[in-house]
Parts: C-alpha cells; structure tokens; sequence
C-alpha cells in the first residue's frame, strides 16, 4: 500500500504529525487510525466473499484484481490458447517500420529494404527535388 514512500518521507511524516497532534494524542490517533483501516479492510473482504457467493460456483477462482485491464491483458497473452505467442513472434517491427517510413516519403520499399543485418544501405543517395520544389505536405503532422 505504502511501497513509494522513502525513509525521508517517512521521517517528515512523523514529525508533522507529532506538530499537528502532539506526543500525548499521537497514541490515541493512531490506534483510531489503524481500527478504521481494519473495518475498512473486514468491510470489503465481506462484499468480495458476498460477490463470489451471489456469482455461484463458476467463479469460485475469480479475482478482483483481475478486473484491472493491464492484469486482465497479462494474464491472456501468458495464457498460449489462442496461439497469440506465435502471432507477437510472426510480426517483425522493424520491417513493418521500414516500410510505412518508405511510403511516407514515397520510396520504393524494395530500395531501402533493410538487409538481412537488418540495417538499411545508407550509401544510396536520396531523391533529390529541384531548387523550387517543396516538400511533400502532410496534413497529419501539422
């Protein structure tokens, strides 16, 4: 709960709270302090077992935590049934990089192919535009 906060800040912590409430009140409010963060916790691990219950037995396993969609998408791409690991290994980016770059500039993909080294021949001169010539516009960009 508490996993980013440093010893210095820890420090500040309890001697600000030491100047609001005093040594003397300080026990006091921490002992109220961590019954509420208690009721707190025994209120939502009640709702989380009332959940489960009401949702019958075909989520038994289920967890809270996987409703969050970055834990969701993690546990989908570990889990191989949709063969998605053989799709991520089949795409290279590099390549697919390479050739939006080419038809943006409007080059021929096969010119500036990367080689198998997977670097591109930077000894060919580019296209050159004459003196009055501008650039190609793209709307996207501006």
């Amino acid at each position: 709960m508490f996993n980013d906060i440093g010893p210095l800040e820890l420090v500040t912590l309890i001697v600000l709270a030491v100047l609001v409430f005093g040594p003397d009140k300080l026990p006091k409010v921490i002992q109220d302090v961590t019954r509420t963060i208690r009721k707190i916790r025994d209120f939502s691990e009640s709702a989380k077992q009332d959940i489960r219950q009401e949702l019958g037995p075909e989520f038994k396993d289920f967890e809270f935590e996987d409703l969050n969609p970055k834990t969701f998408i993690r546990k989908q791409l570990d889990n191989d049934d949709l063969g998605l690991k053989e799709i991520r290994n089949g795409f290279d980016l590099k390549k697919e990089m390479a050739e939006v770059t080419d038809a943006v500039h409007g080059r021929d993909s096969d010119s500036a192919a990367p080689s198998s080294t997977g670097r591109v021949d930077m000894t060919k001169k580019p296209e050159t535009r004459a003196a009055d010539e501008r650039p190609p516009f793209d709307a996207d960009a501006t």
